[in-house]
């Protein structure tokens, strides 16, 4: 199963995508869409929008998993990181994929083991999982990786959440 992570947000959308035989991960590519804070919002949406569509019709992933918002205390940083998250779920559906959605707290459960882990061990422990010399870059990229990992951790063969409806 091809799996692709989203880590939203609207000048740096990170991406990571890996192959799952359902006991070990593989890394098939990673990075980031980006777009310069001088742009409009939608022209920015729209890139971001864009560049997805164009990364789903390549790698052809079964699956995309997305990183549920945090809210944080900086509402209009909330609102635009939805805003970015949003279009990539609407990216991943105009190209027919199940698109699964996971905390920040579940996706550091699934890769470290403990739902309150520190960036730094995510981020060692997806290097260890995905057999790299050294943790991607940049760190929303990492990110993503730790979401399609989540994914392929917590569904079963078909691609779904097992809590999936």
């Amino acid at each position: 199963m091809r799996i692709i992570g989203i880590d939203p947000g609207l000048s740096t959308t990170g991406y990571g995508i890996v192959d799952s035989d359902g006991y070990r991960c593989s890394l098939v590519d990673f990075g980031c869409v980006r777009t310069d804070s001088k742009w409009e919002g939608p022209e920015r949406l729209k890139i971001i929008y864009n560049d997805l569509h164009s990364l789903l019709t390549k790698y052809q992933p079964s699956v995309m998993a997305v990183e549920k918002l945090f809210f944080s205390r900086n509402v209009t940083s909330a609102m635009q990181v939805g805003e970015a998250r949003g279009v990539a779920v609407l990216a991943g559906c105009h190209t027919g994929l199940i698109v699964c959605e996971y905390t920040p707290l579940q996706v550091k459960q699934a890769v470290v083991g403990y739902g309150r882990a520190e960036k730094q061990q995510v981020q060692h422990m997806v290097r260890v999982l995905l057999a790299l010399k050294v943790i991607p870059r940049p760190d929303d990229a990492a990110d993503a990786l730790a979401v399609a990992i989540c994914h392929a951790h917590s569904c079963n063969g078909y691609g779904r959440r097992n809590n999936y409806v």
